[in-house]
């Protein structure tokens, strides 16, 4: 790429290090996450998917921002502010193309904080040059109006702000620029981006508002909440914590005043998930961070009665949101349908935001839960094992004659952008810290340096998960003495297939979990642990280097039924192992998907195996297989016909890696009614009208 040879020779030009200044430290969550540059994942399952990301994903999202125009954007808009004329300047795509640029400089530099790359932080610093270049002279930074102010993007009116609330984007992609510029100052100590993104929010703090000279206006698209937060939280300036404040105090107060964009009514008094799930989970996101900083209970209540919504109604098996391809949005209470559901991948990345935000002020295991069954699930569904295609949405239900595939990018490319910043933040979700408790979140291979109580303590864990049934945490290095492991015991040992009665085991199984202690030398120390209400088991001790504390789970293939409510689950089951739901897929089975009917006490064998993609890759996954199992069919005189079969289900992440001849379902039926054809409601992806960012 062109810019890639000019960012080496900026790099052998100027090597000037920069200065890194710590952020200021200012009150606000009870809970800390510990940082994911403290935590070196390991190979495994999730070491893969960021290998994928670091040296594919991440790479195809800057090449397709150059090819796709991105960049020549940003140029167009300096010719335009050095006084060239550009009023024969047509603007097309979307009025937030500008997004992906901050969102993939995002996610390269969360990969750089763990993988330094001399390149790859050179052509970062050429593109902001290039982004440099189309902010006016105020700071304000949008190219769909720079461009061509005369004729500007269709979604922006005559002025600025003037369509912020409805299409423009202005605020959205400030909220995307703040978040991204924070990270690569983290990640770089240089202040490029940095300063670039603070004149555009001191702009907007000038100009939005309800002082003398501003104009009152909320974001159409929230999380410009979010970003604000994050540069009061690297900068310590109020005006930045204010503005997001004022962002959400005003919601349903100004022009805009509907359910699409949660403006319906005021922030504090909603009570439910409605609307664009990703605006909403932006926007809870952003009500969060307020509240663990201002300590304004209203938003944590109303953010809690709107958890609980999700989670008890409108929460899909897989972990994804969003029901209604219209408005790309929640549907109803209990409105999941299968075939027809979006569950958009940015959907569920703004589900993992949330969760993550109300553990981080509450301690709860149940919030993990959501997040872990939303990661192995509905989020990196939405991207290839490759690296190298995409999901907009994720249905749990294709025919055969659907053509739906994963594809390689998309004109409208927030969720490609959005996996290749979330993906290598990743490690920063495993461990949190709060005063002398340790809480292991996620289990995955890695080693992590934290601190207790201002002393070092170094972690690391070993595991096959999520295949495999044991995690170990072993103690390298304890500066910290006595201080408590809490290790989360996920709902689905014991029982709880989510945090509500949404849905529900039906296989009769009990699974248990167990803990060991060891010393450095292998001896058994007794756990001296137990179970908090928190949902963590807890061992409070002074450990020393070369203790390792081991928990089994029971990990076997169970069925899982729907709350009655859910029309469209009625008479169906879905089968899942751990964390991972799985799903029938046409490669591993004879018949057509969609005429199975399984036993209601099926039993599953567990087999690992290795899926083949279409693109010559090897991956290892478990299979689940049953013989408790028949498909229905017809004879020649048009009479139901009734044999026995073979099922073999896959992991739902790992689905459309084998071509599109056939079908894939989650949910089967157990009783005749229920086994209906896949409607054929996919229009497809890709077309202008499918859309509705």
């Amino acid at each position: 790429m062109k810019y890639l040879l000019i960012a080496v020779s900026l790099l052998a030009a100027t090597a000037v290090q920069a200065q890194k200044t710590a952020p200021v430290q200012v009150p606000g969550y009870p809970i800390s996450p510990v940082p994911f540059t403290q935590v070196k994942v390991g190979d495994g399952f999730w070491g893969q998917r960021l290998k994928a990301s670091r040296e594919v994903t991440i790479p195809l999202a800057f090449s397709k921002c150059e090819e796709s125009g991105r960049y020549r954007n940003f140029e167009i808009a300096a010719r335009q502010l050095a006084g060239e004329n550009t009023e024969d300047v047509k603007v097309e795509g979307f009025s937030f193309d500008d997004t992906d640029v901050y969102k993939t400089i995002e996610g390269a530099s969360y990969s750089l904080q763990t993988y330094p790359d001399k390149k790859l932080v050179a052509y970062i610093d050429s593109v902001l040059e290039i982004v440099k270049g189309g902010q006016e002279p105020d700071g304000y930074l949008n190219t769909a109006w720079t461009m061509n102010p005369k004729h500007p993007h269709q979604w922006h009116g005559t002025q600025r702000w003037e369509k912020v609330e409805v299409l423009s984007h202005e605020f959205y992609n400030l909220g995307h620029m703040l978040e991204g510029a924070v990270a690569h100052y983290q990640a770089t100590g240089k202040r490029n981006f940095l300063d670039i993104a603070i004149r555009y929010a001191d702009c907007v703090c000038r100009e939005i508002g309800l002082g003398e000279g501003q104009v009152d206006r909320v974001p159409g698209h929230q999380i410009a909440e979010m970003g604000l937060v994050k540069l009061y939280l690297m900068t310590g300036d109020q005006k930045y914590l204010d503005q997001a404040k004022y962002f959400l105090d005003r919601r349903g107060k100004t022009t805009r005043q509907d359910l699409y964009s949660q403006a319906h009514k005021p922030v504090v008094e909603q009570d439910e998930a409605v609307g664009h799930a990703v605006r909403a989970t932006y926007m809870y996101a952003g009500m969060a961070d307020v509240a663990a900083i201002t300590g304004d209970s209203a938003y944590l209540k109303a953010i809690d009665k709107i958890w609980d919504n999700i989670v008890s109604k409108k929460y899909y098996i897989t972990g994804g949101i969003g029901a209604r391809h219209a408005g790309e949005a929640f549907g109803d209470n209990y409105e999941l349908p299968n075939a027809e559901a979006y569950c958009e991948t940015c959907a569920a990345i703004g589900n993992v935001y949330v969760n993550h935000r109300l553990f981080l002020l509450h301690g709860e295991s149940k919030y993990y839960d959501v997040v872990e069954r939303t990661l192995y699930n509905a989020l990196i569904s939405g991207v290839s094992l490759e690296g190298n295609s995409f999901f907009y949405p994720n249905p749990l239900a294709v025919a055969s004659d659907m053509n739906y595939a994963r594809k390689a990018w998309f004109g409208c490319a927030c969720c490609p952008s959005n996996i290749s910043r979330f993906i290598p933040s990743l490690p920063g979700y495993v461990y949190a810290v709060r005063d002398r408790d340790v809480y292991v979140n996620l289990f995955m291979n890695n080693t992590a340096q934290l601190t207790v109580g201002g002393k070092k303590v170094e972690l690391e864990q070993q595991t096959v998960y999520p295949y495999g049934d044991e995690v170990s945490v072993r103690i390298n290095k304890n500066a910290a003495g006595l201080f408590a492991l809490k290790v989360r015991v996920p709902g689905w040992v014991n029982g709880d297939v989510v945090p509500s009665d949404l849905y529900r085991f039906v296989d009769g199984q009990e699974t248990k979990y167990n803990v060991t202690v060891t010393d450095a030398k292998g001896r058994s120390l007794y756990p001296d642990g137990r179970i908090t209400a928190d949902g963590y088991y807890t061992i409070a001790r002074p450990w020393k280097k070369g203790d390792v504390v081991t928990i089994h789970f029971d990990m076997v293939p169970r069925i899982v039924a729907a709350n009655d409510k859910v029309w469209a689950d009625r008479g169906m089951v879905a089968v899942e192992r751990g964390p991972l739901v799985y799903c029938a897929e046409w490669p591993d089975n004879a018949a057509d998907v969609r005429t199975y009917l399984l036993n209601r006490q099926a039993r599953f064998s567990v087999e690992n195996a290795e899926l083949k993609t279409d693109q010559g890759n090897i991956y290892p996954i478990c299979t689940l297989t049953t013989s408790d199992v028949q498909t229905l069919g017809y004879d020649q005189a048009g009479k139901l016909v009734v044999k026995d079969g073979r099922l073999t289900m896959i992991p739902y992440y790992a689905w459309d890696h084998r071509g599109q001849k056939g079908g894939m379902e989650v949910w089967l039926p157990v009783t005749v009614g229920a086994a209906s054809a896949t409607p054929r409601l996919f229009k497809e992806q890709g077309s202008n009208g499918f859309f509705n960012r």
